[in-house]
């Protein structure tokens, strides 16, 4: 086992399983485009990374921008009520953004990317909006990057600062918080403990001792009337201006005062260890392949990807080209190996469906604002991970994203579903429902049952169906008649498609198909 090239057929099954694990939810038409194009061309796409546009004012609560306008550098009004409400202003439009931005997401890696790392630093929402959205950027806009360079700059945001106590860190008062989880969980990860303290990668001596290097910043501009932007201010004064030593693990450097310029000195030296790069592939491994890492992964596949990781001085573009070219990537074994996140859950209802809200701004926000707390409900707070370790299904042995689905999330999920297909979602005057009409008219064949069905299956059920599954699905489609009523009920919507008595049959049926894939277990997977 190993990370050779996949010299295999590129086909439509290649394709989707590629973009199962890179998107939020593939189109059909996606699936035909990358599949038409070579593996090599498909992966450079996907991983060329487009910007967003800001999140924008929309909350009677914003009294300093426009309604439209972004408010990410605006100041905050100077009375205490109006700050207040200001800031809950938005924080749901931050929270409503965050879920457009998936939903309206380009053919690239960019938002799966920003996931990923808003799992792998797992900072809560500090108290200024307009800081949660420049931390947001700074994950999102560099998620294929530097990782070196991104540990810098989190260290130094001031998100992190105020979440792990880094704006309290002093000489005359250390706070461990930061230095320990920045070895811990940001880099090197902390092994077994082999003796008091000593945690095979690092020591308790390495958490005092970065503590001390990493003291002496300040946040300041926090929801400020007349500052527009929170920022990170270094204060000498503030600072442990002694020589640092570090354990046997980094070969017992020693790190000199150097003031502002000590923490960069610091994360180089952390990043000289082959650990970092292991740790590090391996969350990436268990992101986009599979949780479960088997003994030949542990030796053969992870040792590889953090050799590209250190050849390339720690930038993930490499590394994830390498693994979404390979050969192991599309093994069998991996398709449909992982459950669905409630964000997956949700968005591939929604975007492979074409489902993408454009009524105005005040209602899409609304919506997309429920929607964020929909995928509170079943266990994942984007705007909160659930500690800094992230969420549980990311890291906890063995379930992993298993945690995912309990008794209580999985109905949550049908409901979502019932809703979405079914009932309708009644939100702020709006009904939220999927219309499959577009979405029935992009298939391959949407004149026939089987062919609808396979097309269906293909992009919302990772592993080939069985004939049962299929026939079931069908019938499903239409109401147990056979398949030439479904055409002649099709082609009589094509001749009148303005005609309720015609369209809402299709529409009722393909909503009822799609009600019972979003319920089958098979779905939960991708």
């Amino acid at each position: 086992m190993s990370l050779i090239p996949y010299l295999g057929p590129w086909t439509r099954a290649q394709a989707a399983h590629l973009l199962r694990r890179t998107l939020f939810g593939p189109t059909h038409q996606q699936i035909s485009y990358f599949s038409g194009i070579s593996m090599n061309d498909a992966v450079n796409q996907l991983l060329a990374v487009t910007p967003v546009s800001p999140p924008l004012a929309y909350d009677a609560g914003e009294t300093v921008v426009a309604q439209g306008q972004p408010w990410v550098s605006a100041l905050y009004p100077a009375n205490p009520v109006s700050n207040q409400l200001c800031e809950m202003a938005r924080v749901k439009s931050l929270s409503a953004w965050l879920m457009r931005n998936m939903n309206y997401e380009t053919a690239n890696i960019g938002q799966k990317m920003f996931f990923f790392w808003h799992n792998h630093f797992g900072v809560s929402f500090s108290s200024d909006a307009r800081a949660a959205y420049t931390y947001f950027e700074l994950l999102r806009s560099n998620g294929l990057g530097n990782i070196k360079q991104l540990v810098k700059d989190v260290t130094l945001d001031p998100n992190m600062l105020i979440f792990l106590n880094g704006n309290t860190n002093s000489e005359a008062h250390p706070n461990e918080n930061y230095s320990r989880e920045l070895l811990e969980l940001f880099t090197i990860g902390k092994g077994e403990q082999i003796a008091p303290g000593d945690y095979s990668n690092y020591t308790e001596l390495d958490v005092a001792s970065g503590a001390k290097i990493l003291s002496g910043y300040i946040v300041q501009g926090i929801r400020s009337s007349t500052v527009s932007a929170a920022s990170a201010t270094y204060f000498n004064a503030l600072h442990d201006s002694s020589t640092k030593t570090l354990s046997y693990h980094f070969n017992n450097a020693t790190v000199p005062n150097a003031g502002a310029q000590e923490y960069s000195n610091y994360i180089d030296i952390i990043f000289q260890q082959p650990q970092v790069a292991y740790y590090l592939c391996k969350k990436l491994y268990r992101f986009f392949v599979n949780y479960d890492i088997t003994n030949d992964v542990e030796v053969n596949i992870l040792p590889e990807m953090a050799q590209t990781m250190i050849a390339n001085n720690y930038d993930v573009l490499p590394v994830l080209q390498e693994l979404f070219t390979s050969q192991h990537f599309y093994d069998n074994a991996y398709l449909g190996s992982i459950v669905r996140s409630p964000l997956e859950t949700v968005f591939s209802m929604l975007n492979s469906t074409e489902t993408q809200l454009n009524v105005n701004l005040t209602t899409d926000y609304n919506v997309y604002f429920n929607m964020f707390f929909a995928c509170g409900n079943m266990g994942l707070d984007y705007l909160n991970p659930a500690s800094v370790a992230g969420w549980e299904a990311f890291y906890l042995s063995p379930a992993f994203s298993r945690l995912w689905v309990n008794s209580t999330t999985i109905k949550f999920r049908f409901d979502i579903s019932s809703g979405l297909n079914v009932y309708g979602i009644p939100i702020s005057g709006y009904t939220l429902k999927i219309d499959p009409i577009p979405f029935l008219n992009n298939l391959s064949i949407p004149s026939s049952a089987d062919a609808v069905i396979d097309d269906i299956c293909e992009l919302f059920i990772a592993k080939p169906v069985d004939a049962a599954m299929h026939n079931s699905l069908v019938n499903v489609l239409t109401n147990n008649l056979p398949t030439f009523e479904w055409t002649l009920q099709y082609n009589d919507y094509l001749a009148n498609p303005n005609t309720p008595a015609f369209v809402d049959p299709v529409r009722q049926r393909v909503n009822l198909v799609l009600d019972r894939v979003f319920k089958m277990p098979q779905y939960q997977m991708f």
